[in-house]
């Protein structure tokens, strides 16, 4: 199969190495190393998609991701099916399966094109003034059309199959961009020691400079300069090289986001995301050609002139025969002169009324037609251009008609500086050039090359290799210059024609469009871009911005930095779901945690709950208990015998070094500095405005060393709060904090029997109270197993939590399991525990606080340490607010009718029916009081004991007598055994 448009001595491709896939159903041939743009264009197809809003035909405009046009749905087989893909940036594999967008029944024949005939009844931001009446239509008619017609491409039926992965790395210096400059930074900066990190989206390094066949670089040619220079980086061990790797985001501290495109063929990791934290950054982004702005200046087959020479030195494919260039700066010459090299025939139009004598000369020699004088102003073709319009910019009249199968534009050179600017670098207007180049940088920051303006090759080296911290002195050098030359300020359409000028190819966003939302008041940059959409395409305005803002200054009277740019967000270039989420998907998106527990707890018949991630043991069912059922039994057998529970999932966190205790000091409101190593502490953490945040026991292990246990729930950010705090509160304190909730199985023994159970499986350890007091800790073993035991309770029973390594749990469990059927030991799941904790009056951080409670509602002021100087929360604590006796305060609930309560319920006065002074915070039944109960927060509640109030319901008030929250054991004899 013959690819007509194919030049043979040209391009980096192999072109023993067929390709054949399918496009719109048609089967066509490509080589290895081609894009589909390429490919397609070898194969004389320019026509590639149908713009979003009018349905125009569309062709390739740019060479990279800069691409607004020519975007598809991409079929790799097995449900890997992407829409909205770059042509020019998806690479060749075969028996690819390529659709076409946004058209209905075909490309060639779209009924959508209607829309380009109705174009003046949907200017700009027409559906702000067309979708408010009649009021009746939106549900019926407007939204579903909206619904309809919204979004581009065909959104994926079945699950991804690929794999995609993260990776988090620093360095001293990250080289974004492997244009020439970027080499020669990420040289320098390799050659000094520095662990470097060079990534750019192509497929290869080199940048532009992959397309001059002639320059020459210290004594060598470009692409030999570019193997060499690649090869050196490559053999250097603290440099890594990231190929089709696109840094689409820059934040503060020198973070990137990088998204690499590792494989094809779905059999290793598709895409992976690089987190990368960088001592500086070097910019070396490259710049994007402006196109130009005239009228029907989109049709398929006008494109940048340097996408076309790119497609031709790179991957020998003429976009062709008879070749238009219409430029206003010499880079435009250099296309020119390759294409009439490969065959073409070229005519170049020059906006300039006088063109340098050089360039008139060798286009003179080349057979190159040379128009000078003259803008593009007017196109013609059906779904290609066959014709282009020019005529002088101060003469609309003098038309001149050429005759062409492909026009292109070179309108000047906008440097890529979103991600500068991402980094909070300023930017400056460059009138040489026409352009905005990067500013005072905000952080180690540093553009190089055609990124921060310079054009000129040899410059870019100078600058890249100074920028990388090398010497002047010890910079390749290159002898051909390769200057572009100095580009005007973007064309303005200064002649109006029929067609529409577009400025947003991708959007459908015309010169009209912006000139409208000025005569409509938008007065912003900002405001006009939102309301024309004007660079909120897929390219994030890289070819249009410019010229917008160009536009957008006329029309208001402004020059273009008085106007002033949009602000540039990330992502740089699209960036797939896949690759921001990488591992985090199906079952990892929100992983289920389990206990190494888990399958014996399932053996003993365990309904599990979802506590956060953790899947818990809710109670144990036992033939054809209810769950009430179950939980009472599990109530009582803990209050008269034993009972054993899996308490794996409270979070666990050890504090070491000199600074341990004084640290905890500022992070709770007690004193763990007063602990002696061996004793345990109940602790409340508080947020800054006085709230509990958490609770939890401090047991000192050593003079240095404490094991904090925190709620399942609130591990997480309790260990990110005390890091926070230790980091920039507390920078000089010596003192390191490791999560251990995965390292430590904690088994819960509570009851009467709970010491003799223990007894069975514990010889080096005496369990007697006067050797092992209430709320200490000892080192032992337990059934064989070295193990942490602390003295703790939070049922009110005689407790022990059992912590011994996870790899040996199931061991330790079976032995205790074992050793209490001669106690009655039974198993208790978190239903039982907590109404074995409310009982007792023990708060339930969640439950009874609600983000607004401080420790004295609770019952709980006696934990606050008077005596110290600070901690989290103290000032606000002493606010006046916070010790109003009218605030919220715990209090148990007994209701008079005997039935059980609602949580969340509000209590009232019967006096005051109409006003909440409360609510139910949990409500329980109890099988050691025989009779439901609940705890509630009760305005002034301490001073109600005693006294009755009414909890509101649908029917009538339920009358229920307030009491002291300790229902169970009030002396707490029990906890001593």
């Amino acid at each position: 199969m013959s690819q007509p448009f194919r030049i043979a001595d040209r391009g980096h491709i192999d072109r023993s190495r067929e390709i054949r896939f399918t496009f719109d159903g048609e089967t066509f041939i490509g080589h290895l190393g081609d894009t589909i743009a390429s490919a397609l264009l070898a194969n004389g197809v320019h026509l590639m998609g149908r713009s979003f809003k009018y349905h125009r035909p569309r062709g390739v405009l740019g060479f990279g991701s800069e691409e607004p046009n020519a975007l598809v749905g991409v079929d790799r087989g097995h449900g890997r099916f992407e829409p909205n893909q770059r042509t020019t940036m998806v690479r060749l594999t075969e028996g690819l399966t390529i659709q076409s967008q946004n058209r209905s029944p075909s490309l060639r024949r779209d009924v959508g094109a209607i829309n380009d005939l109705l174009s003046r009844f949907i200017p700009a931001g027409f559906y702000y003034k067309t979708f408010k009446w009649p009021r009746s239509f939106w549900a019926t008619v407007y939204e579903p059309l909206i619904r309809r017609t919204a979004g581009l491409g065909r959104a994926p039926c079945l699950p991804d199959p690929d794999r995609y992965g993260q990776r988090w790395a620093h360095c001293d210096t990250l080289v974004v961009g492997g244009d020439p400059a970027g080499l020669m930074a990420a040289s320098a900066a390799a050659d000094r020691g520095e662990r470097v990190i060079l990534c750019d989206e192509g497929e290869g390094f080199g940048g532009s400079l992959l397309d001059e066949s002639g320059a020459d670089i210290g004594g060598k040619p470009a692409l030999r300069w570019i193997e060499t220079t690649v090869a050196h980086l490559a053999q250097l061990p603290r440099v890594t090289l990231l190929r089709r790797t696109t840094a689409f985001g820059a934040g503060i501290g020198n973070f990137v986001a990088l998204a690499e495109r590792c494989d094809d063929s779905g059999k290793e990791t598709r895409e992976r995301q690089w987190f990368v934290r960088a001592g500086r950054l070097i910019f070396a982004t490259g710049s994007i050609e402006r196109p130009m702005v005239f009228a029907n200046n989109d049709r398929p087959g006008i494109m940048l002139a340097s996408a076309a020479r790119s497609f031709l030195n790179r991957h020998g494919v003429l976009v062709g025969r008879h070749v238009v260039i219409v430029t206003e700066q010499d880079s435009g010459y250099r296309t020119a002169f390759d294409l009439r090299l490969a065959g073409a025939v070229v005519a170049v139009v020059d906006a300039r009324a006088t063109v340098a004598g050089d360039l008139v000369e060798q286009a003179r020699e080349a057979g190159i037609a040379l128009i000078s004088g003259y803008i593009p102003v007017d196109s013609r073709g059906r779904l290609r251009v066959a014709a282009l319009a020019i005529a002088p910019p101060d003469k609309a009249n003098a038309i001149r008609w050429l005759a062409c199968d492909a026009v292109l534009m070179a309108g000047g050179w906008t440097p890529s500086i979103h991600l500068h600017s991402q980094s909070g670098g300023k930017v400056e207007w460059h009138a040489p050039i026409g352009a905005f180049l990067p500013g005072k940088a905000r952080q180690a920051t540093t553009a190089v090359g055609a990124c921060a303006g310079q054009l000129d090759l040899d410059a870019c080296l100078v600058m890249g290799w100074q920028g990388g911290g090398g010497e002047l002195a010890d910079a390749p050098r290159s002898a051909d210059r390769c200057d572009v030359g100095v580009s005007s300020i973007p064309a303005i359409v200064p002649h109006e024609r029929p067609g529409k000028a577009f400025v947003d190819f991708q959007n459908d966003v015309t010169a009209k469009d912006i000139r409208l939302a000025i005569r409509e008041g938008f007065q912003s940059v900002e405001h006009i871009k939102r309301y024309t959409t004007n660079g909120m395409a897929t390219d994030q305005g890289r070819t249009s911005n410019i010229n917008a803002l160009a536009i957008a200054a006329q029309a208001l009277g402004k020059t273009i930095p008085e106007a002033g740019l949009t602000t540039f967000r990330a992502p740089f270039s699209p960036t797939t779901f896949g690759t921001m989420a990488g591992f985090t998907r199906g079952a990892l998106f929100d992983p289920v945690r389990t206990t190494p527990l888990h399958d014996r707890l399932i053996a003993e018949g365990a309904v599990f709950e979802n506590a956060g991630q953790w899947k818990r043991p809710r109670y144990y069912a036992q033939a054809d208990e209810t769950i009430d059922e179950a939980v009472l039994r599990e109530c009582a057998t803990v209050r008269r015998t034993a009972g054993m529970f899996d308490a794996s999932t409270l979070g666990k966190i050890e504090v070491v070094g000199p600074d341990a205790a004084s640290f905890l000091d500022f992070i709770y409101t007690g004193k763990p500095s007063s602990l002696a190593a061996g004793r345990c502490r109940y602790a409340l953490m508080l947020r800054e405005d006085g709230f509990i945040l958490d609770d939890g026991i401090i047991t000192r292990v050593e003079a240095e060393r404490f094991h904090v246990t925190t709620t399942s729930a609130g591990a997480v950010n309790v260990l990110a709060t005390m890091e926070d705090f230790r980091q920039t509160e507390l920078p000089d304190m010596r003192v390191w904090l490791t999560s251990t909730t995965e390292q430590w199985a904690v088994i819960v023994v509570n009851g009467p029997r709970a010491r003799d159970v223990l007894n069975a499986v514990t010889r080096d350890v005496s369990l007697a109270n006067e050797d092992f007091p209430h709320m200490s800790m000892r080192v032992g073993t337990v059934a064989g197993v070295a193990a942490r035991i602390f003295r703790v309770s939070f049922t009110g029973e005689l407790g022990y939590e059992v912590n011994v390594p996870a790899r040996n749990a199931t061991l330790v469990w079976d032995s205790l399991r074992q050793a209490g059927e001669k106690f009655g030991l039974g198993l208790y799941g978190l239903e039982a525990s907590q109404v074995l904790r409310a009982e007792k009056g023990y708060i339930i951080v969640g439950r009874e606080t609600d983000g607004t409670t401080t420790p004295n509602d609770v019952g709980l002021g006696g934990m606050v340490a008077k005596s110290k100087t600070d901690f989290v929360g103290k000032r606000s604590l002493m606010r006046e607010v916070f010790v109003d006796p009218e605030r919220k305060q715990l209090v148990a609930l007994l209701p008079c009718d005997g039935q059980s309560l609602e949580e969340g319920a509000q209590l009232i006065d019967p006096a005051d029916p109409h006003r909440s002074i409360g609510h139910v915070s949990s409500a329980y039944v109890s099988a050691e009081l025989g009779r439901p109960f609940a705890l509630a927060m009760v305005q002034g509640g301490r001073s109600r004991l005693g006294s009755r109030l009414a909890v509101a319901t649908a029917a009538a008030p339920r009358p229920v007598e307030l009491c002291d929250p300790i229902l169970v054991d009030p002396s707490g004899a029990r906890l001593h055994g």
